[in-house]
């Protein structure tokens, strides 16, 4: 009974922590919000209190004055040729570095996920050099192929793991009834990784969508080139800071993110789980 009782002592105060901890995380992100449909200078005089009125206004200004639609048309071709081939190139390298284990393929293996060991910020002024030498810097989908090289690493890792839950048996069935090893593939193995592409995909979307570093080093020289969260610092300045309108924008700039991960977060849980609980 006295073990029962401290079990349940050690779940409650570990499910408080774990509140308390979800509290400070989500609380800054409630402030966004929120300032978001005040008027500046409330802002200014007391950024915790909730609004006096629904300053509806800031939206409209900022939907016309950053010209969202076509940031958000931006934002959507970016992320749409990020994820199209992160999801193609390392779902495709997995499977052959799975299939066809060696010694050479294990070499390719360990130079392919290395680079998530390698900051950014350490290769981010000689990136800019060569995308530039290469015609990629300022161009929507350059930025776009340039997510490739980010996000394959970490995918590929991903992919690689819940490959080894698919028997190879597939494969050989597969061959004997003539198919080639890009058949096999596209219709056999590629609809059984559902769950974890989506998880790939969602992850992926997260971050392309609200990546602010990578684009404001290579689309923010020209307006029709920027992103959402480009757009909404161009209303923080040196010298004069437009806090409600920062706040707005950055609201528009990651609500359609949230919404996809809301829509679409049992499969990321399906897809980390997936290769524990399969075969």
């Amino acid at each position: 009974m006295l073990a029962k009782t401290k079990r349940r002592l050690f779940h409650a105060t570990f499910l408080f922590l774990i509140a308390v901890l979800a509290i400070i995380y989500i609380y800054p992100v409630f402030l966004m919000f929120m300032n978001s449909f005040k008027p500046f200078g409330e802002i200014v005089s007391d950024a915790i209190a909730l609004p006096s009125k629904i300053a509806i206004e800031n939206y409209t200004y900022v939907i016309d004055k950053i010209d969202y639609a076509h940031l958000f048309f931006n934002n959507v071709l970016i992320t749409v040729v990020g994820i199209l081939g992160i999801v193609f190139f390392s779902a495709s390298t997995a499977y052959i570095l799975d299939r066809r284990r060696n010694r050479y393929t294990r070499i390719v293996h360990f130079l392919i996920i290395t680079p998530m060991l390698i900051p950014f910020q350490t290769i981010m002024i000689t990136l800019l050099k060569t995308m530039t030498v290469i015609h990629l810097s300022g161009s929507k989908i350059g930025l776009g192929i340039q997510y490739w090289g980010f996000g394959i690493p970490m995918a590929t890792f991903i992919f690689y793991n819940f490959m080894k839950t698919i028997p190879n048996e597939l494969d050989e069935s597969a061959k004997i009834d003539g198919a080639s090893t890009t058949r096999t593939f596209a219709s056999v193995i590629f609809p059984l990784l559902k769950s974890v592409t989506v998880t790939v995909i969602v992850l992926d979307v997260m971050w392309i969508w609200n990546d602010f570093l990578l684009p404001l080093l290579m689309v923010n020289s020209d307006n029709k080139t920027k992103t959402l969260v480009l757009a909404a610092y161009t209303f923080i300045g040196q010298m004069n800071t437009k806090w409600h309108y920062a706040m707005t924008a950055m609201v528009l700039a990651v609500v359609p993110s949230i919404i996809i991960f809301i829509l679409l977060q049992k499969y990321i849980v399906e897809g980390v789980v997936a290769g524990a609980v399969k075969g």
